[in-house]
C-alpha cells in the first residue's frame, strides 16, 4: 500500500492511519461504555456534536477551544524541534497573563491602539524570560530541562496567586482573587454574541502560519531540525545548537504567555487565579500525538477543541459524564503510545519471515544444484 510513496509519505500516510484507527477504537470504547451505563452511544455522540457545532455559540466556543489547544500545541513543538521538553508552558502561560493584566491596569486612561499592543509585549517578555532560564540551564550547563521547567511552573504558579492576594489584588467586592478588571475598550472584541470566540483567533491564526513557515519552510526551521535529532552533528555542520535550542524555548514560552493574555483580554476581563486548567499540557498532549507537526496540530486541535467543548452537552441532554471525554482522549493517547512499538514487532516478524524464507530458497537452490 505504502511502497510507491516516499519514505517521508509512506511514514506520514501510516501515522494518519494509526491516528484514524485509533480515534474510531476510542469512540468505539466509548460507545460499549455508554452501553454499559444505560444510555445510547448515537444519543450522547449526537449531542456531543450538536455542542460543538451545533449552533454559532457552539461554534464559537469550539473555535475559542481550537485557539488555546493549537498555540500551546505548537509552542511545545517549537521546542521540541530543537531537541528541548517545555514541561513549563503553565507558568509561562500564567506570567504572560498577569504581565499583561497588570499592564492593562497601569496605562488605564490610555488608548486601546497603545495598551494592547504593550499587553502583547509585557506577555512575550515575560513567557520569553522564563522559559530562557531553563535554557540556558540546559544549553550551558547541561541541566535537564523537564526538572526545571516542572520546578518553575510552580514557582511560576504560587507567584502569581501571591501577587493576586496580595499586593494586586482588586479593591472591588465579590473578587476572591484577583487584579482589578480591565476598561471594556482594552477587551478583545467578541466575534460570536455569547461564545468564547474573540478577535484572538486572527492573531492566532497568524502566529500559526509563521510558526508552520519556520518550521517547514525555513533554514533556521532546518537547522532546528537537525540538532534536534542529533546535536552532535549538526555542530560539526557548523549549526550553533546551543543559541537554536535557546531561541527555540523563548518562542515556546512567548507563544504559551500569548495564550494566557488572550484569556485575560479575551474571557475574563482581569487577571484570576484559575486563569488557565492545565491549558498547556492538553496542547502538550495534541503536539505529541500528532508528533510535533504544525499542519497536524491544528487540524487535531479542531478535534479535541469539538470533543471538550461538546461534552458539557453530552452531559446535559442525554446524561453521560463529560469524563468519558478523558477516557476517549486516553485511548487515543495509548493507541498512539503504542503504534511505535506494535509496528516494531511486525517489522522485526516480517523480517524474520523474510530471512527464514530467503534461508530455505538458498537450501532449496543449494540441493538442486548437488542433484
Amino acid at each position: 500500500m505504502f511502497k510507491r510513496m516516499s519514505p517521508a509519505g509512506a511514514e506520514r500516510a501510516r501515522h494518519s492511519l494509526s491516528l484514524a484507527i485509533g480515534v474510531l477504537a476510542a469512540f468505539a470504547l466509548g460507545a460499549v461504555i455508554i452501553l454499559a451505563t444505560g444510555h445510547n452511544p448515537l444519543e450522547a455522540y449526537g449531542a456531543l456534536l450538536k455542542g460543538s457545532f451545533g449552533s454559532l455559540r457552539a461554534i464559537g466556543n469550539t473555535g475559542a477551544k481550537t485557539v488555546t489547544l493549537c498555540l500551546t500545541g505548537l509552542a511545545m513543538a517549537v521546542a521540541a524541534r530543537a531537541g528541548m521538553f517545555n514541561v513549563g508552558g503553565e507558568g509561562q502561560l500564567y506570567l504572560g497573563a498577569i504581565a499583561s493584566s497588570m499592564v492593562g491596569v497601569w496605562l488605564r486612561g490610555c488608548s486601546a491602539w497603545i495598551v494592547i499592543p504593550c499587553a502583547i509585549l509585557a506577555a512575550v517578555l515575560a513567557g520569553g524570560f522564563y522559559a530562557f532560564i531553563p535554557a540556558v540551564l540546559k544549553a550551558k550547563l547541561k541541566v535537564n530541562e523537564v526538572i526545571t521547567t516542572i520546578m518553575l511552573n510552580s514557582a511560576a504558579i504560587l507567584f502569581c496567586s501571591y501577587l493576586v492576594n496580595g499586593p494586586f489584588k482588586t479593591s472591588e467586592s465579590g473578587i476572591a482573587a484577583g487584579t482589578d478588571a480591565l476598561l471594556p475598550e482594552y477587551r478583545l472584541a467578541k466575534l460570536i454574541p455569547l461564545s468564547n470566540l474573540t478577535t484572538s483567533i486572527f492573531i492566532a491564526a497568524g502566529l500559526a502560519f509563521i510558526v508552520w513557515y519556520m518550521m517547514r519552510k525555513s533554514v533556521t526551521g532546518y537547522e532546528m531540525q537537525l540538532t534536534g535529532q542529533n546535536e552532535r552533528f549538526a555542530r560539526y555542520m557548523g549549526i550553533k545548537t546551543d543559541r537554536l535550542a535557546i531561541i527555540s524555548m523563548i518562542v515556546s514560552g512567548a507563544l504559551c504567555a500569548l495564550v494566557g493574555m488572550f484569556e485575560v483580554y479575551g474571557l475574563h476581563g482581569r487577571f484570576i487565579e484559575e486563569v488557565s486548567n492545565e491549558f498547556y499540557f492538553d496542547g502538550m498532549l495534541v503536539a505529541m500525538i500528532m508528533r510535533y507537526q504544525p499542519v497536524g496540530i491544528m487540524l487535531m486541535s479542531v478535534f479535541f477543541a469539538a470533543i471538550e467543548v461538546g461534552s458539557a452537552s453530552m452531559e446535559l441532554a442525554a446524561g453521560v459524564s463529560s469524563e468519558l471525554v478523558s477516557i476517549i482522549q486516553s485511548i487515543i493517547i495509548f493507541f498512539m503510545a503504542a503504534e511505535t512499538g506494535v509496528r516494531a514487532i511486525i517489522t522485526d516478524r516480517n523480517a524474520r519471515k523474510a530471512l527464514i524464507a530467503c534461508a530455505v530458497s538458498d537450501a532449496a537452490d543449494g540441493g538442486e544444484s548437488n542433484a
